[in-house]
């Protein structure tokens, strides 16, 4: 049962009505799309939220008519004017896609030809899609980058893609979807691969080009932050289904499907810190089922005996309204609280893991005889120490070396300069044997647990790896065994051990990854983005997770991430990155609530905020990050500091005290301070 059609006197530049979208074989389909209504005005943002594999995706690419093979569109109508696209035939289509609907692509490095200039590509869509500019599109395609920002346009043109910073080349992608003048724009997913500073002006350039354009945009995210910085009206998906809609006020001040409430609850924030975030259960159903009653009722707290019944009716108006058997206050008085966290460790005064000056220089090699010609300063002398039972964040721009910093402490990269010492062991001097040995007290869980597994490994055996290579755990029944304890420790069956990876959704191999590290009882893990590609459900689950473990075994967590939230509630103490070295660090509050470095303050205003009342001031940073390679003289920042004084180009700043645990290199933050102390 499809939402009744939106009436309005403003007629819709885009109109989906009962659009049924299916993978696979016509006997047992999947349903990713299975009954959708959608109405788009010009100079409107619609935004479509929900769980990956709940079919948002899939709508794009069906109002596109870009499915994979084995899809198909089996009913419905999608009507740009009024003019139907699915009856179009495909050389009609090709006028229409890219030409009055374009589409913005989630990762733009797998959408760019990586053998083709940049400027070749824009102009490629201007010769197919601009009749006036055909014949010459190089002058367009130079208006295009100019409109998105590019900086140095006519030197841009001639560049590749490799060449170019992730916000650049999701710029080159707007313009490509420009290049038609679209009344139509779809942009899936567009700044989540993007750091906060760059999702801050992809968005703001995506809102300035819609006010000039009139264009709609049909924007699809899993950011809630997103949505109430983008949205006119939002729509929640949930297993190929619409199953909520409304003006994006009213959705955040009161959202009224159990499914959008159990999604604000598991965002994580400062105020939460003490409880566990909530939940959802259980995973979204298949979708290569018929659906006779509500499909999110195995998930839902609030069931009652008429969901297993009969479908949930869709309540209230065809573009405000909800599908649930329950009234709003029946919702409300179902809900249910999350259970209190043990209080984390107190502050050890020795640290576990401490390195001092630590360097991570790449050589650069050149000619036929591979001389080395210059170096890659990845990490250029940072100062970290980890506490027993303590997480600290590293936090900062993609580039800027939070990962190479993980792996030099694990010794994974051999650093070039510094110390890495371990409860007394000076890491950097071991080879071989006591090396490998001391592994097992740290392990790593990596940002993508499908491409640290082998696929042709069984979980069980993935799990027990480690254990094997260090000879703990006893014999093959033992470690067995305790696989088993260790995959029902992070809420995986037994039976998952005579499973594959590619069996398990991204949560749930994110938690067959944190069983892998726990295999040999490590005092410390380090985090590299471990739920910066999951759904915020599954990322709720992901962190109770790794803080309950925190709080039950003493765990060190250097817990990488560019998700400010996610800092908020996790972390202990927050250290900010930036081209090489630590600019700032200190108590997540005070770093938080008073930042003092530029760069801090930049990165905090970026993060978008999910309540649509709240107005941020972005701290515009001019540019990309300079090069490792070549940074610049003084302080590696002031390019891009709005505050920057003659001195700060003269020389790096010392590290200064401003406060008990809070410290920062910035020649004005330090001339701020009333008693700054250096920092030896």
């Amino acid at each position: 049962m499809t939402q009744p059609q939106v009436q309005s006197d403003s007629a819709p530049v885009l109109e989906v009505r009962g659009l049924r979208t299916h993978l696979g074989p016509a006997r047992q389909p999947v349903r990713a799309v299975d009954g959708v209504d959608l109405s788009l005005r010009r100079g409107e943002t619609l935004v479509l939220v929900g769980e990956s594999g709940c079919g948002k995706s899939m709508i794009a690419l069906s109002l596109m008519r870009l499915l994979p093979p084995t899809g198909r569109v089996v009913d419905g109508e999608v009507l740009l004017d009024g003019r139907s696209l699915l009856d179009l035939p495909e050389v009609a289509m090709r006028r229409e896609r890219g030409g009055r609907i374009g589409m913005i692509f989630q990762e733009p490095m797998t959408s760019l030809n990586p053998v083709m200039t940049v400027g070749r590509q824009v102009a490629e869509a201007v010769q197919l899609h601009d009749p006036a500019h055909a014949g010459q599109p190089r002058a367009r395609v130079l208006e295009l980058f100019r409109q998105v920002g590019i900086p140095d346009p006519e030197r841009r043109l001639d560049e590749y893609p490799h060449q170019l910073s992730g916000g650049m080349k999701q710029r080159v992608m707007i313009a490509m979807a420009l290049a038609g003048r679209p009344d139509v724009l779809i942009a899936d997913e567009p700044t989540t691969a993007l750091d906060v500073t760059i999702q801050a002006q992809v968005l703001d350039l995506l809102r300035a080009l819609q006010r000039e354009t009139g264009m709609a945009i049909l924007l699809i995210t899993h950011d809630l932050g997103v949505v109430a910085e983008m949205a006119d009206r939002v729509g929640v998906m949930y297993a190929g289904q619409l199953v909520e809609s409304g003006e994006v006020g009213d959705f955040f001040r009161r959202p009224r499907h159990p499914y959008s409430r159990k999604l604000f609850a598991a965002l994580p924030d400062a105020g939460k810190r003490d409880r566990g975030l909530d939940v959802i259960p259980g995973m979204v159903p298949p979708l290569n089922q018929d659906f006779p009653l509500c499909r999110f009722r195995d998930r839902c707290e609030a069931a009652q005996a008429v969901c297993g019944e009969a479908p949930p009716p869709w309540r209230g108006g065809a573009a405000d309204g909800y599908r649930c058997h329950l009234a709003v206050d029946e919702i409300r008085l179902l809900h249910a609280a999350t259970p209190p966290l043990r209080p984390a460790a107190p502050a050890a005064d020795r640290p576990l893991m401490r390195a001092r000056g630590l360097q991570m220089h790449f050589p650069i090699r050149r000619g036929v005889l591979r001389r080395t010609v210059g170096h890659v300063r990845a990490v250029d002398g940072v100062d970290l120490a980890l506490y027993p039972g303590r997480t600290l964040a590293l936090v900062g721009e993609s580039g800027c070396g939070k990962t190479t910093v993980g792996k030099a402490l694990l010794q994974l990269l051999r650093p070039t300069g510094g110390t890495v010492e371990y409860d007394g062991h000076e890491l950097t001097r071991l080879r071989g044997e006591p090396l490998r040995r001391l592994r097992r007290a740290f392990q790593i869980i990596f940002q993508d647990p499908a491409s640290s597994m082998n696929p042709r490994m069984l979980v069980g055996d993935i799990v027990a790896e480690g254990m094997r290579a260090q000879g703990i755990g006893g014999d093959r029944a033992a470690q067995r065994a305790r696989v088993a304890g260790l995959l029902a420790q992070v809420g995986l069956p037994e039976s998952a051990m005579q499973r594959y990876p590619h069996e398990f959704s991204g949560g749930q191999r994110q938690r067959i990854a944190i069983a892998r590290a726990l295999a040999v009882e490590p005092r410390l893990i380090v985090c590299d983005e471990p739920t910066s590609a999951l759904d915020v459900s599954v990322q709720a689950q992901v962190l109770n997770l790794l803080k309950t473990l925190q709080a039950e075994l003493g765990l060190s967590y250097l817990f990488i991430t560019h998700n400010i939230a996610v800092v908020a509630y996790l972390a202990d103490e927050v250290a900010v990155m930036y081209l090489g070295r630590i600019v700032e660090q200190g108590p997540v509050g005070t770093l938080l609530n008073t930042p003092a470095h530029p760069y801090t303050e930049a990165l905090l205003r970026a993060v978008p905020v999910p309540d649509p009342a709240h107005q941020r001031e972005v701290l515009r940073l001019e540019g990309d990050m300079p090069s490792p390679a070549n940074p610049p003289l003084g302080c590696h920042f002031h390019e891009r500091c709005p505050r920057a004084e003659a001195r700060c180009r003269e020389a790096y700043p010392p590290q200064v005290e401003l406060a008990p645990g809070h410290r920062v290199a910035c020649w004005v933050a330090a001339q701020g301070s009333s008693m700054p102390r250096m920092v030896k």
